[in-house]
């Protein structure tokens, strides 16, 4: 574990979801946790993370039980695992400002679909690895370790947002 402050860890959490565009969503059925994958329109600071979904998805319809939530993010060379609470946002404004063609793949109907809804996922807290620069490098820091029997380097943290 690093020893950066939790300020620094939230900036490297924030700093390492500009990297991602898609997250493992998690909502609660009845308790028990069920994840699908979701595409992140928007990352603000403190890792909230805004997506576009239909209205009659299984993720609104867990939220409407319960707005805990969970997003997993993985790349090949760090990870993000956020927790906290989604809430659905009716806005057309930010409808528009994410809308592209790839969401038009998930909505025919165009923008103006009255299925189409935002979520917004508030972070309260996460954790975060990451390993040394390239791909290249994440192996060849591996095959150090392997060698020399020391522990993989890299960069983790864990702070509350």
């Amino acid at each position: 574990m690093n020893d950066t402050s939790p300020t620094s860890d939230a900036q490297k959490i924030t700093s390492l979801l500009k990297d991602f565009r898609f997250g493992m969503f998690t909502t609660l059925d009845s308790g028990k946790p069920v994840a699908r994958p979701f595409t992140i329109q928007e990352v603000e600071p403190g890792g909230d993370l805004w997506f576009l979904v239909s209205k009659r998805s299984s993720a609104v319809q867990q939220l409407a039980a319960d707005s805990r939530a969970g997003v997993a993010l993985s790349s090949n060379d760090s990870w993000v695992s956020l927790t906290g609470t989604a809430e659905v946002v009716h806005s057309q404004e930010r409808v528009d400002k994410y809308w592209s063609p790839v969401v038009e793949a998930w909505f025919p109907d165009g923008k103006e679909d009255p299925e189409i809804t935002v979520l917004k996922f508030s972070a309260d807290g996460g954790e975060y690895w990451d390993t040394p620069g390239s791909r290249v490098a994440t192996a060849l820091a591996f095959v150090k370790a392997k060698v020399t029997g020391e522990p993989l380097e890299g960069d983790t943290g864990k702070v509350d947002l």
